[in-house]
């Protein structure tokens, strides 16, 4: 009997430390992921309130992409699938700094949304996007469904929404532009969600090896997830809820 006790003593100790530790985890996850939107927002803001700089990267009057404009935007992709390749070679140290620096890119691709929508409709997008987020990222985490097999399923269609974005670029139909608005947010909806509980199920699955090092970096590319699903889904919505200058 005593052994028993023990042995729940142990496991309930056990069970608090790693309980403790996700939640830390979720928090560095949160943190950093916060701390790259707000580089993102300053950089945008500076860059796209600012002509005589929005001017580098596109037409002062057409704000069409120049060729820098045209490295500037497709930037951040190249930079998401480096990070990835690049991560076990990282240490966690070097894996936030060039989050961060993605962050900063990712300010200047998006830059132009300054000189195009109004202020105050932007940072009412901002807010609607971070009330849907947050709500999206708790159930995420509390829900006892799995809702891993969404995981194929979404990737294939952001897959599917770079595809149709790169070809309207070119053919600039209206009607395309408005489909992959409304599937963008409800695949970044969905993927906010899903990403939120891997990230969850994935701490869990390794709390118990003890690796500080993994769990570092994985935090790291769990803010890089959450971000991404976050800015997308603004950029998504603003082409809803913005107000044209």
């Amino acid at each position: 009997m005593a052994e028993y006790r023990t042995a729940r003593v142990a496991t309930g100790t056990r069970t608090a430390a790693i309980d403790e530790g996700l939640r830390a985890y979720m928090n560095k996850i949160y943190g950093t992921m916060s701390v790259g939107l707000l580089i993102t927002a300053l950089v945008a803001w500076a860059v796209g309130s600012n002509d005589a700089l929005l001017s580098v990267l596109r037409d002062p009057i057409t704000l069409r992409p120049n060729i820098l404009g045209w490295v500037i935007m497709f930037a951040p992709l190249i930079m998401v699938f480096t990070m990835g390749a690049m991560v076990n070679r990282l240490s966690a140290a070097g894996a936030q700094l060039f989050f961060y620096t993605f962050a900063a890119v990712m300010g200047l691709s998006i830059s132009w949304i300054f000189a195009v929508f109004t202020g105050i409709s932007i940072t009412q997008t901002f807010l609607v996007t971070a009330i849907a987020f947050a709500g999206l990222s708790l159930w995420g985490y509390t829900t006892k469904k799995d809702i891993s097999g969404w995981g194929s399923f979404l990737i294939m269609g952001v897959i599917g929404l770079i595809v149709a974005s790169i070809v309207n670029i070119f053919l600039g139909s209206p009607a395309i532009h408005f489909a992959v608005s409304v599937i963008g947010v409800l695949i970044f909806a969905g993927l906010t969600a899903y990403d939120t509980q891997k990230l969850k199920v994935m701490y869990l699955q390794h709390a118990q090896h003890g690796d500080s090092e993994w769990l570092g970096k994985a935090a790291i590319m769990g803010a890089l997830s959450l971000y991404l699903d976050f800015v997308n889904m603004f950029m998504f919505l603003l082409q809803f809820l913005g107000n044209r200058e």
